[in-house]
């Protein structure tokens, strides 16, 4: 059995990914800013660095699974470090661990990517510049009410950088993919608007069979996993959209 390590894993689908890999025998490490069972802020350089830490002193002969899942989706400068810097910058520091075992990357993004409404300067200043501490002074003073174009932003930017990384870490021995995850019930889609809520329920594609409601969290969960294992030795680089069919919808002439 292996030793994962999940980033943001105290609630929804983190939480439910947590219990598959515990029902399938296990170690699982949470990092999460509470509840975890290493506690950090990921939204900061400091709180990162002490979680990698903690993970080093834990694990030095190394681990199989670094899953980047957490995320939020309001309070613009939270997003870019989070979401962004939070899920880079812990794959990139355990990747030393990971490259030990032959072990995977799967950082979570969303389906969002592919739908127009990422702010692709900002997509660009995330994977060209890098600058955390730039960034966040540039963004500062925006509107809150933006928050979702700089939240599709992060997310097309982990994308894209789990896409250019895949290649050099797998020539390593170690696997980099995506889950891009549709409208999911947690905490965070609790709170949508009634006219995203509109939006969402105006696809005719429905995501639940059986009620026509948003997924469960397992559904994501199960991917992640999926992806996490040795039994996906052979996916790298990939960016696994799990939407119940809506990018397939809104793209049905992109076959790659």
């Amino acid at each position: 059995m292996g030793i994962y390590v999940i980033t943001g894993g105290s609630s929804g689908i983190g939480k439910r990914t947590v219990e598959i890999l515990k029902e399938r025998g296990h170690e699982t490490v949470n990092i999460d800013l509470k509840d975890g069972d290493i506690n950090a802020n990921l939204a900061t350089p400091a709180g990162r660095s002490a979680a990698l830490e903690e993970l080093h002193r834990r694990y030095p002969d190394g681990i199989d699974a670094m899953i980047c899942n957490a995320g939020v989706n309001r309070n613009i400068p939270l997003i870019i470090s989070l979401n962004y810097f939070g899920a880079t910058e812990m794959a990139a520091g355990a990747f030393d661990l990971l490259k030990k075992k032959g072990g995977s990357c799967v950082v979570t993004s969303s389906n969002s990517i592919v739908q127009g409404a990422a702010r692709m300067d900002v997509v660009g200043m995330l994977n060209n510049q890098a600058d955390e501490a730039r960034i966040l002074e540039l963004v500062k003073d925006y509107d809150p009410r933006a928050a979702h174009s700089f939240y599709a932003a992060t997310k097309y930017a982990l994308a894209r950088w789990a896409r250019r990384m895949s290649a050099s870490w797998g020539a390593q021995g170690v696997r980099l993919n995506a889950v891009a995850p549709g409208n999911v019930r947690t905490a965070m889609t609790d709170g949508l608007s009634p006219e995203q809520r509109a939006a969402v329920e105006a696809l005719p594609v429905p995501v639940n069979y059986e009620s026509g409601e948003l997924m469960d969290p397992s559904d994501i969960a199960n991917a992640i996993a999926f992806l996490a294992s040795p039994e996906a030795h052979g996916v790298n680089g990939v960016v696994l959209f799990v939407d119940g069919g809506t990018d397939a919808l809104l793209n049905s002439e992109k076959v790659y």
